[in-house]
């Protein structure tokens, strides 16, 4: 994830944008912090995605082909 002093930055920027408003190079570092904040966070999640192992009631593997596939590839693509 991003480190605690670009959240905290991207937090005060949010604030300020509510408040008296950001000038046109903050505007351009606050889309840039949320733009990294999100590629994180969705690289994160797809990590995530690639752990997981449906299992039905009766204990057999029943893991969506697509997310079987990504896997063996290492990529998750749904």
């Amino acid at each position: 994830m991003l480190s605690q002093e670009k959240i905290a930055r991207i937090n005060e920027l949010a604030n300020r944008s509510k408040t008296t408003g950001l000038t046109e190079e903050e505007e351009k570092e606050q889309k840039q912090l949320r733009e990294e904040y999100l590629s994180k966070f969705r690289s994160s999640f797809k990590s995530q995605l690639q752990s997981v192992k449906v299992v039905d009631p009766n204990g057999q593997d029943v893991t969506p082909q697509s997310l079987a596939k990504s896997k063996q590839n290492g990529s998750y693509k749904h």
